[in-house]
């Protein structure tokens, strides 16, 4: 019997450690002055600016990009995933008035592809970059029979740091208040599994089909990242005091928003103040989808909200328009003890 080894049981240690190499150019790119430690040691240290705090408060998050990984797989683009991934991560934790620290990843597959994995990192250092955490750590799994050829599954985690007396939570939300929306940039990250059994398995749409309603092919269309919201939140925070914010994520609108109210209270979405991108309507024309299930599972083109009292509103309005930065008033705060979300 020949000598077996690690590379014969489909484990290959040595693209492990090139895929080290060409990925450290990459997350130094993202490096923060508080990282004090290189790729490759067992853990990553981050020093912490106590200075700029009177009680600083750590926020993590964790997510993954859920069967979004599909289309990369059917059209052997790998470069935007990681964008999501990093996404999914930072607007959750961006919620509670959270600013974005450092970041890492878990990365696993049947066999490492390293031009594969090299590309899905890169993606997560855009996207680390864009909003403006360091990419300080990951775990790269090769697990052989564990996953189909060609395909993977990773995981991200993000921790932020937030002043004690500047969490936004939501708790004194009240009747009155107004919701303004920031736009998605397409599906983002949830209801994939819809979409693919309508338009691919349904339709027979291919994702290189070009679709004229909105100017693209399909797997460009559905590839489209997760926003990063960080930027426009800065804005907004500089701009006036936030008393809640929602990431659109699972759950669509009706999942999501009422995350963040307290107990008697509802809202009104205003249908109508907010352009629809055309793949929503695409999905739900073509599947024949209810709109209740449409506003369930998807985020509509609505992929985060903010609550603020009237004058606030207008401020913060004012500052985003200005700035380039698309933002809609979008409905307003009732009273409700199903802490629900009307649409009319």
């Amino acid at each position: 019997m020949d000598h077996m080894t690690y590379k014969k049981s489909g484990v290959d240690i040595e693209a492990g450690d090139e895929l080290v190499k060409r990925i450290g150019p990459l997350a130094k790119r993202t490096f923060r002055p508080e990282v004090l430690t290189d790729l490759g040691s067992f853990g990553a240290l981050f020093n912490l600016d106590k200075s700029k705090y009177s009680e600083p408060v750590l926020v993590s998050g964790t997510d993954g990009v859920g069967t979004k990984l599909k289309v990369a797989f059917l059209t052997g683009v790998h470069n935007t995933v990681g964008i999501d991934l990093v996404a999914m991560c930072v607007n959750d934790i961006l919620t509670l008035g959270a600013e974005p620290l450092f970041f890492l990843d878990y990365f696993a597959t049947g066999k490492l592809n390293l031009g594969v994995a090299e590309d899905v990192i890169k993606g997560i250092s855009d996207g680390c970059k864009e909003a403006g955490c360091a990419l300080i750590g990951g775990e790269t799994a090769e697990m052989p029979g564990f996953y189909p050829d060609g395909e993977y599954d990773m995981a991200g985690f993000a921790v932020g740091v937030v002043d004690r007396k500047e969490i936004i939570n939501g708790s004194d939300i009240k009747e009155g208040d107004i919701l303004i929306g920031l736009p998605s940039s397409g599906i983002h990250s949830n209801g994939y599994s819809l979409a693919r059994k309508v338009l691919i398995e349904h339709a027979g749409y291919v994702m290189d089909q070009h679709l004229p309603e909105i100017g693209k092919t399909l797997g460009s269309e559905l590839l489209t990242p997760t926003k990063i919201y960080v930027s426009a939140v800065n804005m907004a925070k500089k701009a006036a005091r936030i008393k809640g914010m929602a990431h659109i994520t699972g759950g669509g609108i009706t999942g999501n928003l009422p995350r963040v109210f307290p107990k008697g209270i509802s809202a009104d979405l205003n249908l109508g103040s907010w352009p629809v991108p055309e793949i929503f309507k695409m999905i739900q024309k073509t599947g024949n989808v209810p709109d209740d299930e449409m506003f369930k599972t998807f985020n509509m083109g609505i992929g985060y909200v903010i609550v603020l009292e009237n004058l606030a509103a207008e401020k913060v309005l004012s500052t985003l328009n200005n700035s380039g930065v698309p933002a809609y008033r979008i409905g307003c705060i009732t009273k409700g003890d199903q802490q629900g979300v009307n649409y009319i």
